[in-house]
């Protein structure tokens, strides 16, 4: 039998919960650099953003259950350690940053390359009929659309 539990095809489900613990990877740095954020920020935007990085960690977190969970769902298993995290992740490690714009164009850089891997997430997913995994990427690429457009027109871009 080539398809699993839930009638899709082994082998490339696959390849798409090795591309969901990639994403898992890239949201737990994500979410440590926002929690680094949220502690360090300073200046005239402190109160503003101080908050506003709280918020994103908190729906963070959220998505890494639920991207964890969708792993176990394709029965494959979720990434766990800060190694697997730094090993798999191209969101770069935001590290003392507590300029306002330097701290907003990290968030923006790193939900862009969330933004990517989505992407190749939610293809994958259409081609194989996995719509419980397409509906997360949907989902997530909406909301992280909105929050770029918001965050650079916090910039003035």
């Amino acid at each position: 039998m080539n398809k699993n539990i839930l009638g899709l095809e082994k082998s490339i489900t696959k390849k798409s919960v090795d591309y969901l613990n990639s994403l898992l990877a890239n949201f737990q740095i994500y979410y440590q650099n926002l929690r680094g954020l949220h502690w360090n920020i300073k200046g005239k935007n402190f109160f503003d953003l101080h908050t506003k990085f709280e918020e994103f960690y908190t729906d963070s977190q959220i998505k890494i259950d639920e991207i964890a969970e969708r792993i176990l769902t394709l029965q494959g298993k979720p990434l766990h350690t800060f190694s697997d995290y730094i090993a798999h992740s191209n969101v770069p490690v935001g590290k003392d940053i507590s300029n306002d714009e330097e701290a907003v164009k990290l968030v923006i850089f790193s939900l862009s390359e969330l933004l990517k891997m989505e992407r190749i997430i939610l293809e994958l997913s259409d081609t194989i009929g996995d719509e419980g995994t397409n509906a997360m990427m949907s989902d997530f690429i909406s909301e992280q659309e909105k929050t770029i457009w918001m965050l650079n027109s916090w910039l003035g871009v």
